[in-house]
């Protein structure tokens, strides 16, 4: 695992493409590979922290969970939020499935919340709601049809293809990104310099 503390503005990010791209057509970078059956551009395992002055807000997320319900994640604000993009057909979703959905179990009571976001251009609803029964996900995921959060999430931590894993500070901002699937080390070393912020 590669981890890169930013405490100066961020450089451009070399070699990255559209995420949109990227989910579509499948497309390599040099930092990850694609997987021929199902299309996947896996990530490097990199993570990136972000000190508290380097942050920037997140992107304006509203929308319908996969059961019907309304989601804003302005109304979570004051807690740590993490952000997973994932697809039915992904196969590195299908393994970080499981320690996702077990650190939302042990985080929640600590004021954690996870959203899932699934990317939907090569997605259904369908597929996506029997990927949350087959893996038992009990937080609630989007459905982004159109990938427009996908694009909306580069403007604040350029993302590199699916899955990819974000960690939203108390105030809303970005604090932290993953590429590719997480294990429970990486992603608590993730969550946790976040929620041990005093403000």
């Amino acid at each position: 695992m590669t981890v890169r503390h930013y405490h100066a503005r961020l450089a451009p990010v070399a070699g990255l493409i559209c995420a949109l791209a990227l989910v579509l057509a499948g497309c390599g970078t040099t930092s990850g590979s694609v997987d021929g059956s199902s299309r996947y551009v896996a990530g490097d395992g990199s993570t990136v922290l972000l000190a508290p002055d380097e942050r920037t807000a997140a992107p304006t997320v509203v929308g319908t969970t996969l059961d019907g319900a309304p989601l804003d994640l302005v109304s979570m604000r004051g807690k740590v939020v993490v952000v997973n993009f994932w697809a039915s057909w992904c196969s590195p979703c299908r393994e970080e499935a499981a320690t996702l959905e077990k650190v939302y179990g042990q985080k929640h009571s600590a004021g954690v919340e996870f959203v899932g976001i699934v990317s939907g251009a090569k997605d259904s609803i369908e597929n996506a709601r029997a990927f949350t029964r087959r893996f038992d996900v009990s937080y609630p995921s989007m459905f982004d049809a159109d990938n427009s959060l996908v694009l909306a999430f580069r403007g604040a931590l350029p993302a590199a293809g699916i899955p990819t894993t974000f960690v939203l500070d108390r105030q809303g901002r970005v604090a932290a990104r993953a590429l590719g699937a997480v294990d429970i080390s990486r992603l608590l070393g993730m969550i946790e310099p976040v929620l041990g912020e005093t403000s």
